[in-house]
């Protein structure tokens, strides 16, 4: 096996089937460092710390991303396609379109809306709608149930502008029933799509564009513990 070009591993089967994808490279480590026995840790190029450990006996990944669908793009690409991996789980933060939601509430993605041009590489003839795996999401509920977590399940706009020029362009996207906005999601549906594997993404709210609340750079880092748990349940 040779090393890709922003993945390090030469060797087969260090990576898991199952893996986390955060966005923050330093939440992969809390995760690593909070959650999983026997870490190794596989990757440093450029800082996108991976690991991967065992969760009560169950092997597992764990790997920063960076923002963005270039980026979640090309990770999520070289880990299917050059490692194996089958099941890609992004837990992330995002921000609330949608009055009822409040700060630390989860979100699952069934379906991730855009304003990306990640598509137009597969030259489809209409415009297709990035859905997360249905085995994933349908367990990743049971579990939430499970854990009496309540969690908000429905429709995401993953997005390629952070500080968008129209102040009021998200409102659009609410009165579709949009719940939050991230900047990862839909690419990698679209990449597990195409290779015919699993997806999911699991959110928290990190802040709100209805009442202007905000968490903390440590907080999201740290305290996004609920997400996490559903997620490595599903190992």
């Amino acid at each position: 096996m040779i090393p890709t070009p922003h993945i390090q591993v030469d060797q087969q089967g260090i990576i898991a089937e199952t893996i986390l994808l955060p966005g923050d490279p330093l939440r992969a480590k809390f995760i690593a460092d909070t959650y999983l026995d026997d870490v190794v840790q596989f990757n440093t190029v450029r800082n996108a710390f991976g690991y991967t450990g065992t969760y009560k006996g169950k092997k597992i990944s764990v790997m920063g991303t960076g923002m963005g669908m270039p980026s979640i793009g090309i990770y999520s690409y070289e880990l299917i396609h050059f490692y194996g991996v089958k099941n890609l789980i992004r837990v992330g933060s995002c921000g609330a379109f949608q009055e009822d939601l409040k700060l630390y509430d989860i979100i699952i993605g069934m379906a991730a809306s855009t304003n990306s041009n990640f598509q137009s590489q597969y030259s489809l003839p209409g415009i297709y709608s990035p859905t997360a795996s249905w085995e994933l999401l349908s367990k990743a509920v049971a579990i939430a149930n499970a854990k009496s977590t309540p969690v908000h399940v429905g429709n995401i706009l993953s997005s390629d502008i952070f500080y968008d020029d129209d102040r009021e362009s998200w409102k659009k996207w609410a009165n579709l029933g949009i719940l939050a906005v991230e900047m990862e999601a839909a690419a990698l549906y679209m990449n597990a799509a195409r290779a015919k594997v699993n997806a999911l993404c699991i959110l928290t709210v990190s802040d709100s564009l209805v009442s202007h609340q905000v968490t903390t750079s440590e907080e999201r880092q740290k305290s996004f513990t609920k997400m996490m748990e559903i997620a490595l349940e599903l190992a």
